[in-house]
């Protein structure tokens, strides 16, 4: 199973996986629109793999066959205060 790979330039650390490459045709329109034009990365066969950077083999197999397509998102900022106040045990506002 091979898919093209795709950065987005206005959104840092976020990227498309598409069925076949240069082909957007399965993607929502507002969402290329907010992704921006996509720039090529690489193609992987994701038979091959046994896991993937950040996002899970078999859900990006399964978004691929059911949508076409398949949106990585960059992982939730953690807000530093928060857990250091966790840490010591003291109470959020």
């Amino acid at each position: 199973m091979l898919t093209a790979v795709y950065k987005s330039i206005k959104k840092a650390d976020t990227y498309l996986f598409v069925e076949k490459r240069d082909d957007f045709s399965r993607v929502p329109e507002p969402l290329l629109e907010t992704f921006g034009q996509p720039k090529y990365v690489m193609i992987i066969n994701l038979a091959s793999r046994e896991k993937l950077g950040v996002a899970d083999l078999e859900t990006v197999k399964q978004a691929l066959i059911d949508k076409g397509f398949y949106l990585q998102l960059p992982p939730p900022e953690e807000n530093l205060l928060t857990q250091f106040k966790k840490d010591k045990g003291v109470e959020s506002d």
